[in-house]
């Protein structure tokens, strides 16, 4: 790439939903920039490990705030996602002074940044959404239910299409939701998929003890959150273990989140807990001793609307590592996967643990699948094939709106 591509311009992203440089695809795309001759600041959450309110790491500023509640239920959305707002507004400001910037990218979700860009495009700023997550899916996933609240998103999602000046989209799937239910124009929405990096993404050997002394270990890695399906997981690991009588296999799920404590427990009411290791939220080097020590790697997602049309990065790093993956058939999975991966029934736990011992009890095929996995990732699905779209945006985006000299920053 050009490293004189961006030369003189000025980028703020804000992400709420996960710390930078723990958000990997924001901090992909914010090298990615800098790379090219941007100047990148970030505004992001703390989190475990990254409480620095502000520091510069590897050229890109990041300013953090804290969150002090996470979001369960209609008041602890209000208090979290407006305790975000405020955050979101007040450290803009500060980058403004401090930095400037000409650009605001904001990624989802909340569908809520939009607010935080429309004060800064009245002294002509452009407006970047990058669509992480379709929130009313996520919403309806969540809660089961279409009521005032999925309207609501529904409408803060369509705000957001239209205060944008370019929209970035992770797959085909979000490119039709912003043309079709957003009203953005095609030539305007960008597909730049989550691409796994495979420097950081390192094959190693296994650790042994982590199968806790039996003979195949599956990995997961992911959010604990009602969406993802772990009860079906934790039922299957029954299955597989009381129902089949195997006593042979381990779990190991990486990851924290709201209903991580809840998976525990509900582990120990199925009599699982002592084939199952809940790890929370940990560092990249555990994360992936766990992965490159699987023999298999499973993806429970439930099938709904949210999930089907959604590109989860846990399939792509599967893949990366060469491991075999097990998943219940949907459209953006099976697109990323293709022949890496067994597909169970939607939602059924019986046939996704049939899946996974399948191939546990089938060496050679794990090893043609994992190389097969392997060998997409490094051919088409690695973030250095989706790099020079993201600069194809911004090229587009500047092309459309050339920069007058230096814009006018809030700060004066």
């Amino acid at each position: 790439m050009k490293a004189s591509a961006g030369k003189g311009r000025r980028v703020l992203i804000i992400v709420e939903n996960l710390p930078v440089p723990f958000d990997r695809r924001v901090w992909q795309e914010a090298t990615t920039l800098r790379d090219a001759g941007y100047q990148v600041t970030v505004i992001s959450p703390t989190g475990k490990g990254f409480e620095a309110r502000d520091e510069v790491i590897d050229g890109i500023q990041v300013y953090r705030h804290p969150l002090p509640v996470e979001g369960a239920g209609a008041l602890g959305y209000a208090l979290e996602y407006g305790s975000a707002l405020f955050w979101e507004l007040r450290l803009s400001l500060k980058a403004a002074r401090r930095q400037g910037f000409d650009v605001i990218h904001a990624c989802n979700p909340p569908d809520l940044i939009f607010l935080v860009a429309l004060v800064f495009k009245l002294f002509g700023k452009r407006f970047v959404f990058d669509h992480h997550d379709i929130n009313p899916e996520l919403y309806e996933a969540k809660f089961g239910r279409r009521d005032v609240f999925y309207r609501l998103m529904l409408a803060l999602e369509r705000w957001t299409f239209r205060s944008a000046d370019i929209s970035i989209a992770t797959n085909e799937s979000y490119r039709k939701i912003a043309i079709e239910r957003g009203g953005m124009a095609p030539e305007k929405v960008f597909v730049v998929r989550s691409g796994p990096n495979l420097e950081r993404l390192q094959r190693r050997p296994p650790v042994p003890a982590l199968r806790r002394g039996r003979r195949y270990l599956v990995g997961y890695v992911g959010v604990m959150g009602k969406q993802e399906g772990i009860d079906l997981l934790l039922r299957a690991v029954r299955h597989i273990v009381h129902e089949q009588g195997r006593d042979d296999v381990h779990f190991g799920l990486v990851g924290g989140g709201t209903e991580l404590e809840a998976m525990r427990e509900y582990a120990r009411e199925l009599g699982v807990q002592d084939y199952v290791t809940f790890t929370g939220r940990v560092p990249d080097d555990e994360l992936l001793d766990m992965l490159n020590t699987a023999d298999v790697c499973v993806n429970p997602d439930l099938v709904n609307d949210m999930n089907d049309k959604s590109t989860m990065n846990k399939i792509m790093e599967y893949m990366a590592l060469g491991k075999p993956i097990v998943q219940f058939e949907m459209t953006e999975g099976r697109f990323s996967a293709q022949e890496a991966s067994l597909y169970a029934k939607p939602n059924d736990e019986q046939d996704l643990a049939a899946k996974l011992l399948d191939l546990l009890d089938d060496p050679e095929r794990r090893a043609r699948m994992g190389k097969i996995g392997r060998e997409r990732v490094e051919r088409v699905l690695e973030w250095r094939y989706e790099a020079p779209k993201l600069l194809q945006a911004y090229d587009h985006l500047f092309a459309e709106l050339p920069l007058r000299g230096r814009q006018r920053d809030v700060a004066g």
